[in-house]
């Protein structure tokens, strides 16, 4: 007989679709018997309920059919048992196509056999022979049971050598799965009624209506958003002055003109100086630099000057004329003889509109300067050096104390203003993700960037997106504890997945199943990591015994290193390729990194030893011992030359590979980033986690590190110096210890992941500055 060859999972997905078909049946048993109560056939429902119960089908439930045949068997009764697979050859199998045949004939045959091992092994030799007596004929010319009319006369059959595997269990069981799912698998692919799909249509019809509401909300949401953008985008020009609406393309100085000029024309004779800044540059007339006085504001900068419009000839006094704006024109215009008596009604009747424009404007200075948030001193500073170079008022409103030189500083996202120029990343904004309600263990984006798998201390595993929503698009539910997580290179939609008990699972986080199931070893259950090599073809595993307790994140740790293997397997064959040899003596292997074409593999072990395997010839070119204690984290740096680790002694260490065990760099952090990871509660409560993910990141090109701390990820620079590392950034927004980071880099904008011992992971968007 051959072996179906499914895995659990599989016969976990036909066990389901089984419960789908039956319960449709049920179900539509169910609505066809109120129909008939409701149309009063009383008579046509006494038969249905009466074929009902010898329906021989069982409701097309696979498990009562299964039943059925093994209540045959253990009555000894050949007649009905061959009655009944008869009946399910007329009816059911006679309809597939030829190619299945010969399994049908397999499964005929198994069953047969099963029968005869079981009058055998419960003694009555007499239903054995009588067996053979009623099928000779019909098995006489057939191959596979040429040496099977001998059985009645050996003495001890299940020591034979022909037909002790059909004396075990396990035969036994592999038979009727896969007669289980042989069946399962025909009740699904049969042609069914409409009617049998009324429910799944029911269903499939509130599905699109909940995603239609979701679609409704989201619209809803970003309508909303849209609104408030442009009712912010008012606000800033909320019943302001014409000329003043235009301000972006204005500079300070200019505004700052503006507004004393308006001050000072209710008392004055308004000066020529403002004029000047209108005037084109071959007609403009060369005066004293304005000398400006110490203020509290931009807005606040008084300028004093004489006024020089008795220097003036009368040529040029009329030439500026058509050039005024027009809001000062009527009172540039008093400066001619004979004209006082105009200018004091003028300035009586435009007194108080002035008064109010005036305040306006100074109201919008303060919002301007809030917004751009430049200290006071710097602006004042910059003007007085640009009033030393330039003679005219026009070259000021040119100086950096522009809205264009404001934004950028106010762009860094620092609070000092001065230090973004220095700022390498702007935080552009941070989202979270709370769909996990128990500790993170792993985090990790996947090679594309598009996905992102998380799994927590539960054994939970959400596979989602975040652009350009934030959205689940798979929850794995394991009843086996999990250990470790990695994305699949080629194709990047695969997830593999290593267990506590010795195994590992490849899932296809499109289809939302499991493609194959690998026992790695029974006496190593635990997998601690796993590695998917740059061309996809394999992955490495590292397996490692229990601890004296039982428990995988026990603290403290055990005195001495566990046992472990370090395991190569094919991800085509699905088979394991080969055992790396890990000297001194096997120990677990926390960490495992490729470098970029897989030719390089770098591990962190729990007896302190970092180790490099070269992965065309499959051994060790190098091992030195790294931490006091375990290797916690490890990778390669951007240009492979060297390698980092970060390990239980707390110390971030870089080496040099091409000198064994030479140190580059090295920063001793704090608890939080290192781990253990301690979370503490009401009355004495205390959470403690040994690190499982990756403990630090690095960026697209290499010269910043992300690292875990308790309050969110923290940002750094790569000194290449003594000291390891400068930080630049803290991410913040989280109120749990962060216990691993990821860093996804695309172009300039680069997404971290920081995940938390509350479930929550923060994705903060990054925005690098180019020097």
């Amino acid at each position: 007989m051959t072996v179906s060859g499914r895995t659990q999972e599989e016969e976990s997905v036909c066990l389901c679709c089984e419960v789908t078909m039956g319960s449709a049946v049920e179900r539509t048993d169910e609505h066809v018997r109120e129909y008939l109560i409701y149309r009063g056939f009383t008579n046509t429902l006494k038969h249905l309920d009466s074929d009902i119960k010898t329906d021989k089908e069982k409701g097309f439930r696979v498990d009562k059919i299964i039943d059925q045949l093994q209540q045959f068997v253990q009555n000894f009764d050949l007649f009905g048992l061959k009655e009944y697979w008869l009946y399910l050859d007329r009816r059911l199998f006679c309809r597939l196509e030829d190619v299945y045949r010969s399994t049908v004939n397999k499964l005929r045959t198994s069953l047969y056999r099963y029968y005869i091992i079981n009058t055998i092994q419960r003694g009555n030799l007499e239903k054995t022979q009588e067996f053979f007596q009623k099928q000779a004929l019909e098995l006489q010319g057939q191959a596979e049971w040429r040496d099977w009319f001998i059985l009645p006369f050996i003495p001890a059959p299940e020591q034979n050598p022909t037909f002790s595997p059909y004396f075990s269990r396990q035969w036994a069981d592999t038979f009727l799965v896969s007669l289980h799912n042989f069946l399962s698998v025909l009740f699904q692919c049969m042609p069914q009624p409409v009617l049998l799909s009324f429910d799944a249509e029911v269903q499939k019809a509130t599905s699109l209506t909940e995603e239609n509401e979701q679609l409704r909300q989201l619209l809803f949401a970003l309508q909303t958003e849209s609104r408030d953008q442009r009712a912010r985008d008012e606000m800033v020009h909320h019943k302001l002055p014409v000329y003043v609406q235009n301000m972006d393309r204005l500079g300070d100085t200019e505004l700052d003109l503006v507004s004393s000029q308006r001050a000072v024309s209710t008392a004055t004779t308004p000066s020529r100086n403002f004029f000047s800044t209108f005037l084109p540059q071959g007609r403009r007339t060369p005066v004293k630099p304005p000398q400006i006085t110490t203020g509290t504001s931009p807005g606040q900068v008084a300028v004093g000057r004489k006024d020089p419009t008795t220097n003036l000839p009368s040529k040029s006094k009329e030439a500026v004329q058509p050039k005024e704006v027009k809001p000062v024109s009527s009172q540039a215009s008093t400066s001619e003889p004979g004209s006082s008596q105009s200018q004091q009604a003028t300035n009586q009747s435009t007194n108080q509109p002035t008064n109010q424009r005036h305040k306006r404007i100074q109201d919008h200075e303060k919002e301007r300067k809030e917004l751009f948030s430049k200290p006071p001193s710097q602006t004042l500073e910059k003007k007085g050096e640009a009033a030393e170079v330039e003679p005219t008022v026009e070259t000021s409103g040119d100086t950096p104390d522009s809205p264009s030189s404001n934004n950028k500083s106010c762009g860094g996202g620092s609070e000092g203003g001065d230090l973004s120029a220095e700022q390498p990343f702007i935080k552009l904004s941070q989202e979270e993700y709370g769909e996990h309600h128990s500790s993170i263990m792993h985090c990790r984006v996947d090679c594309s960037g598009r996905r992102v798998a998380s799994l927590d201390v539960d054994g939970v595993i959400k596979v989602w997106s975040f652009n350009p929503i934030m959205q689940t698009k798979a929850t794995i539910m394991s009843k086996s504890p999990l250990l470790s997580l990695e994305w699949a290179t080629k194709p990047d939609r695969l997830l593999l997945l290593g267990s506590g008990v010795g195994t590992v699972r490849l899932y296809d986080t499109d289809a939302k199943k499991n493609l194959y199931e690998m026992n790695i070893d029974e006496t190593h259950p635990r997998i601690l990591s796993l590695a998917c090599s740059p061309s996809g073809s394999s992955f490495v595993c590292s397996a490692a015994a229990l601890s004296g307790s039982g428990s995988s994140d026990s603290v403290p740790r055990l005195p001495f290193p566990v046992s472990g293997q370090l395991l190569l397997w094919d991800t085509k064959t699905v088979k394991q390729q080969l055992q790396f040899s890990l000297e001194p003596e096997p120990v677990a292997i926390n960490c495992t990194a490729f470098n970029h074409n897989g030719n390089l593999l770098v591990t962190g072990a729990a007896d302190g030893v970092i180790r490099l395997f070269d992965m065309q010839r499959y051994e060790s070119a190098m091992s030195w011992r790294a931490h006091d204690g375990e290797v916690y984290s490890v990778e390669f740096s951007y240009d492979e030359n060297t390698v980092f680790s970060i390990g239980e002694d707390g110390k971030f260490i870089q080496w040099n590979i091409h000198r064994c065990g030479v140190k580059q760099s090295e920063q001793v952090l704090p608890q939080d980033a290192t781990g253990p990871f301690v979370l503490s509660g009401y009355s004495g409560y205390k959470q403690v986690q040994v690190p499982r993910g990756r403990l630090f990141a690095f960026d697209s090109e290499g010269q910043h590190v992300l690292t875990c701390s308790s309050t969110g990820g923290l940002v750094s620079r790569l000194t290449g110096g003594e000291q390891a590392l400068e930080s630049v950034l803290s991410l913040g927004g989280h109120k749990a210890p962060v216990v691993t980071v990821d860093w996804c880099s695309a172009v300039d904008c680069g997404t971290c992941l920081t995940a938390s011992m509350d479930g929550k992971i923060k994705l903060s968007t990054l925005l690098a500055q180019k020097s």
